[in-house]
Formats: C-alpha cells, structure tokens, sequence
C-alpha cells in the first residue's frame, strides 16, 4: 500500500477529502520522523514501538576481494510490533476451500 492508498482508504472510511486527510497523514508522518531522527521513540499502543538506534562502528568484508572495510556508526529506525498487531498477523487467514473430489 502506498501513502496515496493509505490516504484514499483513510478518507473514505471517515467522509473526510483527500486532501483533509493527506494533510494529517503528512503531518503524523513528519513528527515520527522528527521524533526519531531526535533520538526518541514513538509508542503507539495495540499498534507498536518506532525507536531510533545506534549501530555500533564494525568491520565489515569486501565481497569481492575480501578485503576489510570499516563501516561507521549509524542510526537506524526500528519497529516493534505491538501485542494486537502481533496476534492479528498470526491469525489464519480464510482457509482455502477443500479442492474438488475427482469423480
């Protein structure tokens, strides 16, 4: 799903205009990313945790030559599902109808 998805699914389900929606969309997007490039962390209850990290400077391998190359720390966004979302992706989905007997 793409954000123009999301926002036209969004809009839809609410009665509200795209462009209404686009904006809050865009806004909530802007904040996660301010949040996290600050070093915080977002918690969204039944839904999960975005939280910035540090990875660590290491040594790393060509896989060409394999010759050593160092690779600098970084940050880096994570997400933690939370409970509900967890339970809902491990709900069986549909089950698939039982195939049709050969006569």
């Amino acid at each position: 799903m793409t954000k123009r998805e999301l926002v036209m699914d969004v809009a839809e389900r609410l009665g509200h205009t795209q462009n209404e929606v686009s904006a809050v969309v865009q806004a909530a997007l802007d904040t996660i990313s301010d949040v996290l490039a600050d070093g915080g962390r977002i918690e969204i209850r039944n839904f999960g945790v975005f939280e910035s990290k540090v990875r660590e400077a290491r040594v790393g391998r060509n896989p060409r030559t394999g010759e050593a190359v160092p690779i600098t720390e970084k940050r880096v966004a994570i997400f933690k599902p939370g409970k509900a979302l967890k339970e809902q992706l491990e709900a069986p989905s549909d089950p698939a109808p039982p195939p049709n007997p050969v006569p």
